[in-house]
């Protein structure tokens, strides 16, 4: 057995059910999960390590819901930086047919690595291309050095353009396989336990890019292991059109037609939803993955997340892709929907002649949205929150820097209105991933080397 002690904590934030704040507070961490949470006074005095964050602030693991690691070799590519998303695609699709086994790897690592000194703890990767003999393998072997938590969705194209989809057809694969591949990786990968560090999620890409035969497919197959499903939904005007055109409904009512809702579904998106669509989320338990700086950076516009939370949606964080982003800071991506948010309620109030504003979201809301809200998205009962039988994830900032100067009054606040950070510390089942800052289990500086090297072989070729 292993044991963790952190005390001293300034303000250690729980995201319980009673939202509680401690001041001095501490937890007391056995074999990766929580046995004790209060002020430090009250913990055991002794451990196999400890941690003195006197002066630090404490909160659970973020937990990123939608992400495409391999992007992060496309950052700010020039003739995709002003493009809609359909052009975006049809941009890169090309240069990501060259993607090789190593390059999932290296891209896995970089992605990690930003996401776990922003305060990531677990993170969803939707992989939907395997040119050159890549495999969903490749990216689970690689989180495992990093030691965040991986829900791997094993992402699919099997509609290409001579078909009427929008990927080439030189990066969709065929249907039986894409099926027998889900299998495998279930059943040699997927973990259901408390504390699992992968599980596998199926994932057909988007309504463009795969039949309405593999949505079919791929829900049984999840359903039949009791796996997760995941896909883009309702992003832009551009898919609403695409699948007016060629299925005649709207996206949401499409899903509906696949079978693909539920509380094992969680959309990418959903930009575009109006309220009696939010309605079906709400009542099928469908949750939704909020992506607001991609959705500003490709112009999609933005989602209506304080509509969605209202009516019960589940609602999570996510990043999206480092080619749309162009980064895997989820603690930034807290502070931005909070802002998008804002920024919606400031355009509906406009609208809204004599009728109250819209409220505001606020900083606790957006940090619960990254940590309770994107826990349930995923179906994870053992993470979101700093309690007693839960998963000792937690990440932790140094108040005495200067990014937070005149801020203290609110720490809590600060770290969300505040110009994101680095942070000083990041545990994911007691183990410490950031120390002081700095990732212990990669050398940052071969990964970057490695990781240029193959970015411009990408865009070189």
């Amino acid at each position: 057995m292993t044991t963790l002690l952190v005390k001293n904590v300034q303000i250690l934030v729980t995201m319980d059910d009673h939202r509680r704040e401690i001041a001095g507070g501490g937890l007391f961490i056995r074999d990766g999960f929580i046995e004790q949470v209060g002020v430090s006074a009250e913990l055991p005095a002794e451990a196999d390590q400890v941690l003195d964050l006197r002066d630090h602030i404490v909160f659970p693991g973020l937990i990123n819901t939608h992400h495409h690691f391999y992007q992060t070799l496309t950052r700010a590519v020039p003739a995709a930086q002003d493009a809609n998303l359909f052009n975006w695609l049809k941009t890169l699709y090309p240069i990501w047919a060259r993607l090789t086994p190593d390059d999932v790897r290296i891209s896995t690592q970089t992605a990690l690595a930003e996401l776990a000194l922003s305060g990531c703890t677990a993170a969803s990767d939707h992989l939907y291309l395997f040119p050159n003999g890549s495999k969903l393998d490749d990216e689970i072997h690689a989180a495992r050095e990093v030691g965040v938590r991986l829900h791997a969705s094993r992402g699919s194209m099997s509609l290409g353009e001579s078909k009427g989809g929008l990927p080439p057809d030189s990066v969709v694969e065929d249907e039986d396989a894409i099926l027998k591949d889900s299998q495998r990786l279930i059943e040699r990968y997927h973990d259901p336990r408390p504390g699992a560090h992968t599980r596998i999620v199926l994932a057909p890409c988007s309504p463009f890019s795969v039949t309405a035969d593999l949505m079919r497919q791929s829900a049984s197959l999840a359903r039949q292991y009791g796996v997760h499903l995941h896909t883009h939904l309702a992003e832009t005007q551009d898919e609403e059109a695409f699948c007016l055109q060629k299925f005649g409904h709207r996206p949401v009512a499409y899903m509906e037609s696949l079978g693909w809702v539920g509380a094992d579904v969680w959309f990418a998106h959903s930009v575009h939803v109006d309220e009696s669509e939010i309605g079906v989320y709400a009542h099928t338990g469908c949750g939704v993955a909020h992506c607001p700086t991609s959705n500003m950076r490709l112009a999609s516009g933005i989602a209506p997340i304080m509509k969605m939370l209202q009516a019960g949606v589940r609602v999570g964080l996510g990043v999206d892709g480092s080619a749309s982003n162009d980064g895997s800071s989820l603690l930034e991506e807290v502070r931005q929907a909070m802002l998008a948010a804002r920024v919606l309620a400031g355009l509906r109030g406009a609208s809204l002649s004599g009728e109250a504003a819209p409220p505001l979201m606020t900083a606790r809301q957006a940090l619960e949205i990254a940590t309770r809200g994107s826990a349930a998205v995923l179906g994870r009962s053992d993470l979101g929150s700093l309690e007693v039988g839960k998963c000792g994830d937690f990440f932790a900032i140094n108040l005495n820097r200067l990014e937070y100067a005149g801020a203290l009054h609110d720490p809590v606040a600060a770290a969300v209105f505040c110009a994101p950070v680095r942070v000083d510390y990041t545990v994911v089942g007691g183990r410490v991933i950031v120390r002081e800052g700095n990732l212990e289990s990669l050398d940052l500086h071969a990964l970057i080397s490695r990781h240029n090297h193959a970015a411009y072989r990408l865009l070189n070729a």
